[in-house]
């Protein structure tokens, strides 16, 4: 069981004075296990503040490297660390940040043969990926394996977030019944993304972990949508709830296997 030594009182201070943390909170958070999928635009400020907060291990997922129009957005890279992989440069700066974080590096992509095994050994995981096959694979893998997580997603000044705990709330199938149909051949370069939208998403998710891991659950995104429009700097939250017709977690579920 981890204990706090006087480092860790010295590091965490702040933190440790906050609402709702203190030293048991801390404790639950080094004790913890967090998943990151996907160090872009909302993963990189997500790996920035886990690890930072003390976070015990951190997975972090992507199969890309680092190219120059990542770096308006995805701030855990800098210009240096081009072609490189994503996880690497990631590992590099989580580990100058807090070197007693552990982290797990996968330089791959999620598959439904690979997705279970792995997030097997956490207790929240992050969903920061950009395309609609991986956002529905990562909530169908979390049902199955009874994992809570949190999905957000960006595009121009506008973003979206929510919390999902598998059999308790809402999922994002209870949203979206389907993935939409997605250009294979679509340039992504071409979708306009603002960068602090993206920061901003991306902090509420690694809160949404946070939060759940020291025990704030009633505070949790769950069973809503918040949607943050950057630019007006409106906000929205829409109420939802679990949907009995839902493919996943209805009461006849037409998917019972990752496909």
């Amino acid at each position: 069981m981890h204990k706090l030594t006087k480092a860790h009182r010295e590091r965490y201070s702040r933190q440790i004075a906050a609402n709702g943390i203190g030293e048991a909170g801390q404790i639950k958070i080094m004790k913890s296990k967090i998943l990151l999928i996907g160090l872009g635009g909302l993963g990189s400020p997500s790996a920035y503040y886990l690890t930072g907060a003390g976070v015990g291990t951190i997975g972090i997922i992507d199969n890309d490297t680092v190219d120059i129009s990542n770096l308006h957005r995805q701030i855990i890279h800098f210009s240096n660390d081009r072609n490189i992989p994503k996880v690497e440069s990631a590992a590099q700066k989580m580990k100058a940040l807090n070197p007693e974080v552990k982290i797990n590096s996968y330089h791959q992509n999620i598959e439904p043969d690979n997705i279970i095994d792995i997030i097997s050994e956490y207790d929240f995981v992050i969903s920061a990926t950009d395309t609609f096959r991986s956002k529905f694979l990562i909530n169908d893998a979390c049902f199955f394996a009874k994992k809570p997580l949190s999905h957000a997603g960006i595009t121009q000044w506008h973003g979206q977030a929510m919390t999902i705990i598998p059999g308790e709330t809402a999922c994002f199938r209870c949203l979206f019944n389907e993935a939409p149909v997605e250009d294979e051949h679509a340039d992504k370069k071409d979708i306009g993304v603002f960068g602090p939208a993206a920061g901003i998403l991306g902090l509420i998710q690694s809160t949404e972990a946070i939060k759940y891991i020291t025990g704030n659950t009633k505070d949790l995104l769950t069973d809503q949508i918040l949607s943050l429009n950057i630019k007006t700097m409106e906000n929205q939250k829409i109420k939802m709830k679990p949907q009995k017709n839902c493919p996943l977690c209805g009461e006849t579920p037409s998917i019972t296997q990752l496909v």
